[in-house]
């Protein structure tokens, strides 16, 4: 989810970066090998696989969100708002990406909670120095990293099915993973303000239109989200979508369904 210029540069655009503005972040490093190495754990240790599902899809999860919001990054950076550098969003680093309760803790505490993969990191963009069709790019730029993610899940479930076959928890974790890709990008790209799908599309809106939208960005999307949780017909809607489009893609939704089962330990 890509926000709005609010945000000042951390440092002045024409300020030539630190090295840790411009490397992968260690966090982020980290985060990856606890990931490969929950996987492998999975794969090869049998016996203790149960207990890796809930940091091996934390974990990935995690991951997901960092690409999604450097996904932005990238694209606004090579459109030529050079900001983002400064900023720290093309690291990886999840600490980089907004609040740390509102930005990162809260989207995993819903997929805890409820197994509801909803954006919840940003990364500010100044969209003054971007054109429109730019700016629509950065903004489908998330969900794009997103669909990439989920194709590479997509990959490794056809490719290493042999494998899997032995593995039924990590075969599992992952379809779970994937139909938590699926939910986000499901999600992301609905035209509501605040939302990437919004940020695509608001160009091509009549301006009253467009400015109404803009007021209402900051709270749009936690009505959408409380409209998820509390509104039976709708949830039923969302999750209806997600298996049909799981299964439409190639994975299968009552093994994903199986893996966040797996995920929810304490139930």
């Amino acid at each position: 989810m890509s926000g709005s210029a609010q945000e000042p540069p951390a440092k002045p655009a024409h300020e030539k970066p630190a090295h840790d503005e411009q490397a992968v972040s260690p966090l982020f490093q980290v985060l990856l090998a606890i990931f490969l190495a929950l996987a492998a754990l999975m794969l090869w240790r049998s016996s203790l696989a149960r207990a890796a599902v809930f940091p091996f899809v934390l974990s990935g999860y995690l991951i997901s969100i960092c690409l999604h919001e450097f996904g932005h990054a990238v694209a606004a950076y090579y459109c030529g708002d050079r900001t983002v550098r400064a900023k720290g969003y093309l690291t990886l680093n999840p600490l980089r990406y907004t609040n740390l309760q509102y930005s990162i803790i809260l989207p995993l505490l819903f997929v805890v909670i409820g197994g509801v993969a909803l954006p919840g990191a940003a990364v500010y963009i100044d969209r003054r120095l971007l054109r429109r069709w730019q700016d629509a790019f950065v903004s489908a730029a998330g969900p794009i990293a997103t669909a990439i993610v989920l194709g590479l899940l997509l990959l490794v479930l056809k490719m290493g099915k042999g494998a899997l076959m032995g593995a039924p928890v990590l075969h599992a974790s992952i379809a779970y993973l994937a139909m938590l890709q699926t939910m986000m990008l499901i999600f992301n790209l609905i035209p509501c303000p605040g939302l990437d799908g919004w940020g695509v599309v608001r160009y091509a809106l009549p301006l009253a239109l467009r400015n109404i939208g803009q007021r209402f960005a900051p709270i749009a999307p936690l009505r959408l989200i409380s409209a998820l949780f509390f509104v039976p017909d709708l949830s039923r809607s969302v999750w209806h979508a997600v298996f049909r489009i799981c299964d439409a893609v190639g994975v299968d939704p009552r093994l994903a369904w199986l893996g966040f089962q797996l995920f929810q330990f304490w139930k």
